[in-house]
C-alpha cells in the first residue's frame, strides 16, 4: 500500500504567506493614506506659522515659555539618573498609552521613511 507523504509545513507556509501579503497592504495603505494628508497637514503648519509671525508678541512670550521648559528639563536631568528617568518614562506611558502608542508610530513611519529612502 502506497503511503502518501504530505509536507505539514505547506498549509503553514500559505498562511504566513497570505498574512505577509496582508500586512503589506495594510502598510502600503497607510502609507497612501499619510501621503494624501501631508499636503493638508503642511497648509496647517504654514497658517500656524503666518499667525505666529503676525502676533509677534505671542512670540516672545513662547519664546519664554519654551526657554523655561527647557530649564526645567535641563535640572530634571541633572536631578535623576537614567534608572529614576526610565521609572518616569514608563508611569508616563502607563498614564497615557494612546497618545505614547500614535507617538511611537508616527515616529517609527518617519523612521522607517529615512531608512528607505532612495535618493
Amino acid at each position: 500500500m502506497p503511503t502518501e507523504t504530505r509536507n505539514i509545513n505547506d498549509p503553514v507556509t500559505g498562511v504566513a504567506s497570505q498574512v505577509k501579503e496582508k500586512v503589506a497592504e495594510l502598510g502600503r495603505a497607510a502609507a497612501a493614506t499619510i501621503d494624501q494628508n501631508r499636503d493638508p497637514a503642511a497648509n496647517r503648519l504654514e497658517s500656524a506659522a503666518t499667525a505666529l509671525k503676525d502676533s509677534g508678541e505671542n512670540i516672545a512670550g513662547a519664546a519664554h515659555a519654551a526657554a523655561g521648559k527647557l530649564n526645567s528639563t535641563a535640572d530634571y536631568v541633572r536631578q535623576n539618573d537614567v534608572d529614576s528617568m526610565m521609572d518616569d518614562l514608563v508611569q508616563f506611558v502607563r498614564k497615557h498609552p494612546g497618545p505614547t502608542l500614535l507617538v511611537a508610530a508616527i515616529g517609527g513611519f518617519f523612521l522607517g521613511r529615512a531608512l528607505t529612502r532612495n535618493d
